[in-house]
Order: structure tokens, then C-alpha cells, then sequence
């Protein structure tokens, strides 16, 4: 494994991939890395030749400071994981390699930076397209793996290298969950042992929703019946509950078993921030 700081130090390596026709696969990531990132790796490793991982703490998509300065980084922890997992190489930045001045270009996403996490976390979609164009220019690959459990901004990194024609494809692995259900993610470390027994309110409830849906219920009756349920358990603070288009992310006020739809939510737990998604129609 070959853990590289610069742009500039994987240009050749990227020329010598190049000239033997050997294909690349991107993994980017902000570390503290738990089996959810290792699928994303794995998937990579199954599809290219060889397989690049970043860990940059982006701090342009975070629009709380708190959130970015409690962020966990476990730097030698993850290299230990990654060289485990037999990545090829690992592009481990400073903030001035990747912003030697602050951005002062916003990119806007439409209907995308007006619903759910764009209406709850202004700013951070820009911040997310910005980092993915920068990491893409640089490393260049063929193939590009993020998770599902990030479904929206996985609707903006498709905009992204769609408007503006990146030549890669977008790899789109299945969320991993513990054994109970909860959604793997780096800020499930922040939870205390009672705020990770509560934290199974979201995945619980998106189940329950899940089967009412499909046994013929109606969608505005559960969602109400959902948001009691949350207004109850007082540690959660719930900031949506949502049925919606996985690439539009149009929001139905109905369930249509012909459109694809996923359930989204978001609550707080205690003072860390948890998002979810369950297909309903995939």
C-alpha cells in the first residue's frame, strides 16, 4: 500500500495505470473508517485493477463548526484497516493541498438543495460537489464508490459527473447495518450506550413504515403516526420523515407501487445527527 500527500505524487502513477490499460477505482472518504467504508472498498477491488482511497475531513460541507471539530479522526487506525483490506493506494491530504485558497465558487443543485438534507444542512451539497470534482480531477478514475445510505448526496455526485461529464461511473453499494439494523456510520462512535439503543428508532420505524406501506396503508396516516413516535422518545429530535424519489428526490404525499420510492430520515440522538434510507420500490 502507498499512501501519497499530493495531487502532483500520483500523477505518474496514474500515467503508468494509463499506459497499461489497468482501470482505477475511487473510493473517497473523511475516515474514522467502519465496515461500511471496507464494502465500498471491496466492491472496488472486485471491479478494477486498482483501487484508491482518499481521507480528507471536507470542512466546506459541514455548516456546523461543531459538528466538523468533533468529527473523529483515526488516522493510524484507518492506514492499519486499509492495508488490511490490501487497498493499492491511499491519497492523505492536508487542507492546504486540496484548498491552497477558500473556494469562493457555490455550486447550486435546484429542487435537490431545497428538500431534506439541502433544506437542513444549508451549504453542505455545495461543499459536497466541490470536494468530489476536486478528488475526480485528481485521481481520475474509472470507477467511482459511495454508499447508499448517503442517498441524496449520491442523487448530487450523479448531477455532478453528469452536468459536468466526468468520465467515470458512479458505484452505488448497499447501506451495511449492525445486526440490529442501525446504519453504519462514523458518527455512530459519538453515541453514548443509551443514545445507541435509541438510535434504533430510526431503522425500527423505517421498517414499520416499510410493511405498513406495502400491506396497503396510507402513507400520510403512517408518517403521522411515525412523527408521534418520535415527538415520544426524548431523546430524538426529528428533522424529517420523508417519502421520495431516489434520484429527484420528489417528495410523494402518496404511495405509487409503479414509481420508485425510498423512505428518508433524519433525527438527532442526543446531540449527534443520524440519517437513514430503506427502499420501497428500488
Amino acid at each position: 500500500m502507498q499512501v501519497f500527500n499530493h495531487g502532483a505524487e500520483w500523477q505518474k502513477k496514474w500515467l503508468q495505470a494509463l499506459k497499461t490499460d489497468k482501470t482505477i477505482g475511487f473510493v473517497p472518504t473523511m475516515g474514522a473508517l467502519h465496515e461500511g467504508h471496507l464494502e465500498l472498498i471491496r466492491a472496488s477491488k472486485k471491479s478494477t485493477d486498482l483501487t484508491v482511497v482518499s481521507i480528507f475531513v471536507n470542512p466546506i460541507q459541514f455548516n456546523n463548526q461543531e459538528d466538523f471539530d468533533k468529527y473523529p479522526v483515526l488516522t493510524t487506525q484507518d492506514l492499519k484497516l486499509l492495508q488490511k483490506e490490501n487497498v493499492d493506494f491511499v491519497f492523505l491530504p492536508n487542507q492546504e493541498a486540496i484548498y491552497p485558497k477558500k473556494p469562493i465558487i457555490n455550486l447550486d443543485f435546484g429542487y435537490l438543495e431545497r428538500v431534506l438534507e439541502g433544506k437542513f444542512r444549508p451549504g453542505h451539497f455545495s461543499g459536497v460537489g466541490i470536494i468530489v470534482s476536486k478528488l475526480f480531477n485528481i485521481i481520475r478514475p474509472d470507477i467511482a464508490f459511495f454508499g447508499q445510505k448517503d442517498l441524496q448526496q449520491v442523487a448530487v455526485i450523479k448531477k455532478v459527473v453528469g452536468d459536468l461529464s466526468f468520465p467515470l461511473k458512479v458505484n452505488i453499494v448497499a447501506t451495511v447495518r449492525e445486526k440490529d439494523g442501525l446504519a453504519l456510520s462514523s458518527r455512530n462512535m459519538r453515541l453514548s450506550t443509551q443514545e445507541r439503543r435509541k438510535a434504533l428508532i430510526l431503522f425500527n420505524n423505517l421498517e414499520f413504515a416499510k410493511n405498513e406501506l406495502l400491506s396497503g396503508k396510507n402513507w400520510l396516516a403512517i408518517r403521522k403516526q411515525i412523527m408521534l413516535a418520535f415527538e415520544a422518545e426524548p431523546l430524538a429530535k426529528l428533522d424529517y420523515f420523508e417519502l421520495v424519489h431516489p434520484e429527484t428526490f420528489q417528495i410523494y404525499q402518496e404511495f405509487d407501487r409503479s414509481e420508485k420510492s425510498f423512505i428518508c430520515v433524519a433525527s438527532f440522538i442526543g446531540n449527534v445527527r443520524l440519517i437513514d434510507n430503506l427502499p420501497i420500490i428500488p
